[in-house]
C-alpha cells in the first residue's frame, strides 16, 4: 500500500502543473517556473517532481513510491503581473512551513483560487504609459510642446494595445496598430511645425512597445541553461520588435515623410 493514493497524486500533479502554467503566463523565467513547481510538489508529499517547459507548453512529472503521473498543459500569454508571481511564491513558502498536513492540499487549492488578479484601470495605465513617454522625450532636449504631443500619442496607443489584447488579438498586430498609431500622432508635430524637434516625438511615442522584460528573460533563459525556451521568447521578442518597426514605417509612408531620424 502506498502512502499517498492514486487520486491524491492526481490533484498533486495538477496543482503542480497549474502553478507552473501560471507562472510561465504571467511572465516568470523558467528557473522559476521549475524551481516552484518542484518545490509545491515536494511540499505537498511528492518523493520527486520532474517539469520541462517549452515556449507553449509545460510537461509535468510527479514520482511517488515508484509510481508516475505525467500530465502536459498548453500556456496562454497573459500580460506580465509580477503581483501574481509574488503571491504564488508567497503560497508555496507558506505550504513548505506547514507542519499539518491535514487538508493540505484543499488548502492549497483554495489559496490558488483566490489569487488577486485585479489589475490597474486602463485609464491609469494609459496616463502613466504617456506621461513615461512624455518625460522620455523632454530628457531628451524635446520642447513642452513635443513632450504634450508625446504624452498624448503614448496615451492613445497604450489604451490602443489595451484594447487589442483584451479582445484576443494577435500580439504582432496588436503592436503593428499601436506603433502605428503612436508614430502618425507623434508625426503630426512635422506636419504643424510643433516644437524644436518632431523626431523627438516619433522616438519617444514608441517606447512603451520595447519588450524589455521577454527579452531579460530570454538572455536569462539561455544563461541558465533552458535553451530551447529561451531562444523561443528570444525570437518572439525580435518579432515584436520588427512589428513596431513595421508599424512606424507604415504611419511614415503613409504621411510622406521621407526623412526620420536624429
Amino acid at each position: 500500500m502506498t502512502s499517498i493514493s492514486y487520486v491524491k497524486q492526481q490533484r498533486i500533479t495538477r496543482l503542480c502543473v497549474r502553478c507552473g502554467l501560471l507562472l510561465m503566463q504571467y511572465g516568470a523565467e523558467s528557473a522559476v517556473v521549475v524551481d516552484l513547481s518542484k518545490r509545491l510538489g515536494l511540499a505537498l508529499g511528492m518523493n520527486s517532481v520532474e517539469c520541462s517547459l517549452n515556449f507553449n507548453a509545460i510537461t509535468l512529472t510527479t514520482i511517488c513510491d515508484e509510481r508516475c503521473i505525467t500530465t502536459t498543459r498548453d500556456t496562454i500569454n497573459q500580460s506580465i503581473n509580477v503581483n501574481l508571481l509574488v503571491q504564488i511564491q508567497q503560497i508555496i513558502n507558506k505550504t513548505e512551513a506547514t507542519i499539518d498536513s491535514t487538508d493540505l492540499i484543499d488548502r492549497t487549492t483554495i489559496a490558488f483560487d483566490e489569487l488577486d488578479k485585479t489589475v490597474y484601470p486602463t485609464w491609469l495605465v494609459s496616463i502613466f504609459v504617456g506621461a513615461s513617454c512624455a518625460a522620455f522625450a523632454y530628457l531628451n532636449g524635446g520642447s513642452w510642446s513635443i513632450t504634450a504631443v508625446t504624452f498624448i500619442a503614448g496615451m492613445v496607443a497604450m489604451f490602443t494595445r489595451i484594447y487589442l489584447s483584451k479582445h484576443h488579438f494577435n500580439p504582432f498586430i496588436t503592436v503593428i496598430v499601436t506603433a502605428f498609431i503612436a508614430s502618425l500622432i507623434g508625426a503630426t508635430t512635422y506636419y504643424f511645425d510643433i516644437g524644436n524637434n518632431a523626431d523627438i516625438a516619433v522616438a519617444s511615442s514608441v517606447l512603451l512597445l520595447i519588450p524589455s522584460f521577454p527579452l531579460i528573460n530570454s538572455l536569462s533563459d539561455i544563461l541558465k541553461g533552458y535553451v530551447n525556451i529561451g531562444v523561443g521568447r528570444a525570437v518572439f521578442t525580435y518579432m515584436l520588435t520588427l512589428s513596431a518597426c513595421v508599424g512606424i514605417v507604415m504611419a511614415l509612408v503613409l504621411l510622406r515623410i521621407q526623412h526620420w531620424g536624429f
